[in-house]
């Protein structure tokens, strides 16, 4: 499942993205040039997990909406946070989702991805974009983005593959993280994790 929703960030790596951009255009456009770079930068490829970051961090992270991705994984919970809390909430969630996810940047570089039609209704500012992607002996994966649209232009907050939702997916952990140590029990567990990844990435570049 890492592998798969590793993918999301493929299509999200340009450096500014117009407001008036379609948002079935942007997640073309994007995905092409990621694959473009990660396909030709052998150090991401040879497993380069700080090279891998910085890039997620400089191209990908404009381009979603930690926030509300943050308040759907958390559901009622979100609500009940103070405003530092959601704050808190957010930021751990968000490098979570970077360190996890970055050093598989080159499971799909080798891959074909297909963009399904489709149509922007008059005055939408809520669309689903689905893609699919065709891997070499095995059925292809359907990926599919939740995008909004704000003054910043359109941006992911949530990403559906094979049917599951990268929020919702996270959604039970939470809750239960929660039950057991509420609000702040859960952002130190968030920090904790994202302390050990950083450890692990430390420790593979030395060697």
């Amino acid at each position: 499942m890492k592998r798969l929703f590793a993918c999301l960030f493929f299509g999200f790596v340009a450096a500014s993205v117009a407001a008036q951009e379609a948002p079935d255009a942007l997640v073309k456009r994007v995905t092409d040039e990621v694959l473009e770079i990660v396909r030709k930068d052998k150090d991401i490829q040879n497993g380069n997990a700080r090279k891998a970051i910085e890039l997620v961090d400089a191209k990908v992270l404009p381009h979603f909406n930690f926030q509300h991705m943050t308040a759907l994984a958390l559901g009622k919970e979100w609500r009940k946070a103070t405003p530092q809390q959601q704050e808190r909430l957010t930021q751990e969630f968000k490098t979570l989702l970077v360190r996890t996810y970055s050093n598989s940047l080159t499971a799909y570089r080798n891959e074909a991805i297909k963009y399904k039609p489709f149509t922007l209704p008059a005055g939408a500012t809520d669309v689903l974009v689905r893609t699919e992607i065709h891997q070499p002996g095995n059925k292809p994966v359907q990926l599919d983005y939740n995008l909004e649209k704000g003054e910043a232009g359109w941006k992911v907050y949530d990403v559906v593959v094979a049917g599951i939702s990268l929020v919702t997916n996270y959604r039970e952990q939470f809750a239960q993280e929660v039950r057991n140590g509420g609000l702040d029990g859960l952002i130190a567990s968030l920090a904790s994790k994202n302390k050990s990844l950083e450890s692990g990435t430390a420790k593979a570049e030395k060697k």
